[in-house]
Order: structure tokens, then sequence, then C-alpha cells
């Protein structure tokens, strides 16, 4: 028979030796797997924007990320990776390793219009969405000297003057663009598309009197106002009026059945693990729920549309099939 004191000793040892032996483990394993086995998030999470610094998305991204740093108690760094109309970024999210350490922003309608104009490695199925933040409505300006001062007197001049309206966009295929060719169809109107590399141009050329109309989005229209642009709105294009805009009408008001705005929201590859996902959508909600965050959003007139996950899929649904016999009807690439 063996004493109490000798078993003691035994399980003293076999502790001893398991700890050991988990500890020499703990050594040998690379960094980044003793990373994963931690808890999530346990280093900086990455958030790609998909258009250049300082534009809408960028500023919205960074505010968002100071924001859900402190939810999620880690570090996000921004990473710009534009072109191609946000291809680039779009496809680097969506290959990327779905561990919840790579997020990113998705912008309509390029997320909706680039896969059914051309062969794409994304589809917004790509992605699992955390939700959707700004919703910023389409809109006509023209230069505050301008006669024309409604919609009504735009399709009169346009009618009497086919072609004669240049509309400045921010490209091939942009919800401005795409707003000009609706009109067109809506109106029963010629106007001339000219194309800008992004809004900073098309605001310059308004202001020069260099283009009748500028499509540009409520949000930044109301910044460049701001800032001295001497511009004026013809209408905004939302299913109602923007809280920042509350004295400029939809086209709906002015006869005209267009919505078209450019959501922008954040999602990550898809494949998270549910609990990083539920993570993620919690504080997502709880940022654009919360009261600080709205207000510094309206200073930059950011318009905020809060969309949970389902309710972001079924407006990205909506859009696709929307875009899509828009494209049977009239192809928006130009020759």
């Amino acid at each position: 028979m063996h004493s109490n004191s000798d078993s003691r000793r035994r399980r003293l040892s076999l502790s001893l030796a398991a700890s050991s032996l988990v500890g020499l483990v703990g050594t040998l394993l690379p960094a980044s797997a003793q990373a994963q086995a931690a808890p999530w998030p346990n280093r900086p999470i990455e958030m790609i924007v998909a258009y250049a610094p300082g534009g809408g998305t960028d500023l919205v991204a960074r505010l968002l990320a100071r924001h859900l740093e402190k939810e999620l108690g880690a570090t996000i760094v921004v990473q710009n990776k534009p072109g191609a109309g946000g291809a680039i970024g779009f496809a680097e999210l969506a290959r990327a390793t779905p561990h919840g350490y790579t997020i990113g922003f998705i912008n309509t309608p390029n997320l909706l219009t680039i896969p059914i104009e051309r062969k794409t490695t994304f589809t917004w199925k790509s992605y699992d969405l955390i939700g959707n933040l700004v919703d910023d409505p389409g809109a006509f300006t023209v230069n505050q000297s301008s006669n024309i001062d409604s919609l009504a007197t735009l399709v009169k001049y346009a009618k009497a003057n086919p072609g004669a309206v240049t509309v400045g966009t921010t490209g091939v295929g942009s919800d401005d663009h795409l707003a000009m060719l609706l009109f067109e169809k809506a109106a029963g109107v010629k106007l001339t598309h000219v194309g800008y590399k992004g809004a900073g141009e098309v605001r310059g050329a308004l202001a020069g009197q260099q283009i009748t109309i500028g499509a540009i989005n409520v949000g930044e229209a109301l910044a460049y106002q701001k800032s001295g642009t001497p511009l004026k709105f013809l209408g905004q294009m939302g299913l109602s009026r923007a809280v920042l805009a509350p004295n400029v009408p939809t086209f709906r008001e002015q006869g005209y059945n267009i919505e078209l705005a450019s959501l922008r929201g954040l999602a990550a590859p898809k494949g998270l693990p549910e609990p990083v996902r539920k993570k993620l959508v919690d504080a997502m909600a709880k940022v654009a729920a919360d009261p600080q965050f709205k207000q510094q959003a309206d200073a930059m007139f950011a318009p905020l549309r809060y969309l949970a996950p389902a309710a972001y899929a079924a407006e990205l649904e909506r859009g696709e099939a929307g875009f899509r016999q828009l494209w049977k009807e009239m192809p928006w690439q130009e020759k």
C-alpha cells in the first residue's frame, strides 16, 4: 500500500509536468496562432475604404472607427484602397480571411453596378453584412446665378434646347450618372453627360459655370455650400426629404418617381465566426444609436440611415434588381 503522502507527491508531480507541457506548447506556437487562440479581438483590425482619403466615405469611416474602438476594445486602422470605381477595395475585402480582423465599407450603387457591367471577383453576397450607416440621396444642383430653379423649369429648358443641358457626374455608372439617365427617361429630355474624377471637380465646374447641372449627393452639396460654393438645389432623390436638407423638395414631390442614393455600410468577408459577427453587429448598432456619434456625423453632413444586416440585405437585393432592369433598358456604359 502506498501512503497518502506518496499519493500526494505523485499528483503534485503530474500537475507540474502538465503545467510544463502547456508552457512548452505555448512557447512553440507561433505568435499568430497564440493570438487566434485568444478571445477576439486581441490585435488591430483593418478597415478598408475603397475610395481616396478625404472623401465622404473616408471621413465617415474614420469617425466610425474611433467609436468602434471604444466598443470593441481594439485599435482600428483605416486603409484606403482606391481605384476602378471602388472595385479594387471591394475585391480586396471580399478575398480577405474571414477572421474578423479585416472589415470595410461597401458603397452603392458601385457595388451593385460594377458586377453588372463586367465580370468581377465580388458581388454584394460576397460579404457578411455588419450594417448600413449612411444613405446620401442624389441631387441636382445648379449655379446660384442660374435661371433654372426647379425640375419643371429644367425640363422646359431641356425640351426647348435638346442636348444643351450638360450634367456633371463622378463618372459612368456612378449614382450621379444613373440619376441623369433615369431623369432623361422620366422627363423625356436629352441631356449631355460630362464625367469627372470626383465630386470636387464637379463642384469646380459648377462654380465656374462650365456645366449646367451638378449631380452631387445631398451631404456633399451641403458641405460645398457651407464652404462658399455658389450652388442651389433643384431637388433631392430620397424617398423623403433629408433631415439635413428639409427645405429641398424630392424628385417625387415634383412629379418624377426617381429614388437614388449612395448607401455606405460596413461589411466583412463571408464566413465570419458567429460570435465575432455578433460582436461586430452589436457594436455597430450601439455606435449608430450614440447621440455623440450622430452629432459628429451631422457636423460633417453625413445623412445617417442605420440598417441592421437583414434590412441591409433586402435593400441591396432590391437595388440590384432595379439596376439589372435598368441595364437591360439603357446600358450606362458610354462608347
